[in-house]
């Protein structure tokens, strides 16, 4: 039996409104029609499984039968921060695979080296992304992609993890072991051409361990999924 198809919703009331683009996937792609059960969230890490009662031109009314905690949120804390890439469809798998990795905080930032700009219409795709890859790894929560538009800023949002890991391809050994990690841990990955030497002081100077990931030099997509990996594996969250 095929899980209940899931859609997120600003609101959860005892008769909940579905509407916007989850409405329109919702009746025209899946043809979901009135008696049909699906399961709503509301990005608090509960769910709800409702009932749709009425399907109208612009909206979906649904009737919440059950609340239940979500079980699929991780227990690790990882924060991952990735510089923007020129290539849309990168950025949207890293924000894919980190969904589905467990991750629970993704932030984009431009560094020395970054060539590309973000916009609003970019940064609403890449959370569309986020709920995307919720729904689709039955996640509770989709997190929200959040832009930072240089890297103090971004390294400043993550200064309370307990590891604070940055990675260098320059690094000639890691300042932390990543196979021994112990609670929350933020992951900082460049863009293309990486980090400069200041941007690498700058982390050190606000506590973060330069990491490396072996000897071959890693495209920016790869380094973050490989090294988002580990990390959740290192916590527990793979086993």
């Amino acid at each position: 039996m095929s899980a209940l198809k899931r859609f997120f919703v600003e609101k959860i009331e005892q008769v909940t409104e579905l509407c916007g683009e989850e409405f329109e996937h919702a009746k025209n792609v899946l043809r979901i029609g009135v008696g049909a059960e699906v399961v709503l969230l509301d990005n608090s890490g509960k769910e709800y499984t409702a009932v749709v009662a009425q399907v109208e031109k612009k909206r979906m009314l649904l009737n919440v039968v059950r609340e239940e905690a979500g079980a699929r949120e991780a227990d690790a804390d990882v924060c991952l921060l990735f510089g923007y890439l020129k290539n849309a469809d990168k950025n949207e798998f890293i924000v894919q695979k980190a969904v589905e990795l467990g991750v629970k905080k993704i932030g984009v930032f431009s560094s020395e080296f970054s060539s590309a700009y973000m916009n609003a219409n970019k940064l609403e795709r890449l959370n569309k992304v986020s709920k995307e890859a919720a729904k689709q790894c039955l996640r509770s929560v989709a997190p929200e992609v959040v832009y930072f538009d240089g890297l103090e800023n971004a390294l400043a949002w993550a200064k309370d993890y307990q590891n604070k890991l940055f990675a260098c391809e320059f690094a000639t050994e890691s300042k932390c072991d990543v196979g021994a990690l112990c609670g929350s841990t933020a992951i900082v990955i460049g863009s293309e051409g990486g980090f400069s030497r200041a941007e690498e002081e700058l982390a050190s100077s606000l506590g973060y361990a330069s990491v490396t990931l072996g000897k071959r030099i890693l495209r920016a997509e790869t380094a973050a999924v490989a090294l988002a990996s580990v990390v959740m594996f290192a916590l527990g969250e793979l086993k």
